[in-house]
């Protein structure tokens, strides 16, 4: 069991959404009472998390997380800045800045990890999708800072990613810095974790997958056709993609830039692959 302090009015409101509007297997029937306010899933329909929203100001936007909340079955309380500042004490410094109102998660078993879900399970489902089906994975190597990651995981959402891939070790560890810079997309966009990230791509193109690494000094993404299942591959900004994962690839590619500097922060290039493969693909 974990708590989990959400602060930032997107991300508050899309953790709501993700127990209010979600499918059916995100929220339970059974909307009893517990310590931490009403019940319901957390990103999985598996695991159960008591959620309280705890506020101190009542402008137009809280008013709407409010009406959010509680049309979700979930608790709201009044209280003061201090009890606010005392929530947030433990996170992060950029993640402070309340604005009046806190979400608390207390989060049970696989619910402690947003919307993660089982990397093998994920392959067997994919394996019975027809090839040329669009499916896109984005698979992250090394990428250590958890802004980045929020911020590509907040790109599949909006460009409709199926599955990012974290390794265990070598990889962003702060989920709290995560759902903020995600603007709360973690709630919706499945992750799996795995142990060795060269073993999850082979078998990820054993499900019929065509694995795109991401280096400048690959073809443009101009001259590349993307169709069917797709993996995507970052590196970090230092090193790229290690040289193991680099030999798995079909293909690497590359973005186009006119600019000095030698290469685009690893989430902006994340962010217009994405584009470009729904672009594609519309």
């Amino acid at each position: 069991m974990s708590i989990k302090t959400i602060t930032g009015f997107h991300a508050i409101e899309e953790y709501l959404r993700s127990i209010g509007e979600g499918d059916s297997s995100k929220k339970t029937g059974d909307k009893k009472a517990s310590a931490g306010g009403a019940t319901a899933t957390a990103g999985t329909g598996s695991s159960l998390a008591s959620f309280e929203l705890f506020y101190s100001a009542a402008g137009p936007r809280v008013k709407k997380i409010i009406a959010q909340a509680e049309k979700s079955g979930v608790k709201c309380s009044k209280v003061q800045d201090s009890k606010l500042d005392e929530l947030v004490a433990g996170m992060p410094e950029a993640l402070r800045e309340h604005r009046g109102v806190v979400l608390v998660a207390e989060l049970r078993g696989a619910a402690e990890n947003d919307a993660r879900v089982s990397f093998d399970a994920f392959v067997a489902q994919a394996a019975k999708k027809p090839n040329n089906e669009l499916s896109v994975v984005v698979v992250l190597d090394s990428v250590t800072d958890p802004h980045n990651v929020g911020a590509i995981i907040r790109s599949c959402d909006q460009f409709g990613a199926d599955l990012v891939v974290l390794p265990e070790r070598r990889g962003a560890k702060d989920s709290e810095v995560i759902a903020r810079s995600s603007a709360g997309a973690n709630a919706w966009v499945p992750v799996a974790v795995v142990p060795n990230l060269v073993r999850a791509v082979e078998a990820l193109k054993n499900a019929g997958y065509w694995v795109y690494g991401a280096d400048a000094g690959g073809i443009t993404v101009a001259d590349t056709r993307f169709t069917g299942k797709v993996v995507i591959i970052m590196g970090s900004e230092g090193s790229g993609m290690g040289r193991l994962l680099e030999k798995e690839c079909d293909a690497v590619v590359s973005i186009p830039t006119c600019g000095k500097l030698d290469s685009l922060n690893v989430s902006v290039a994340a962010g217009i692959l994405l584009y470009e493969i729904r672009r594609q693909n519309m």
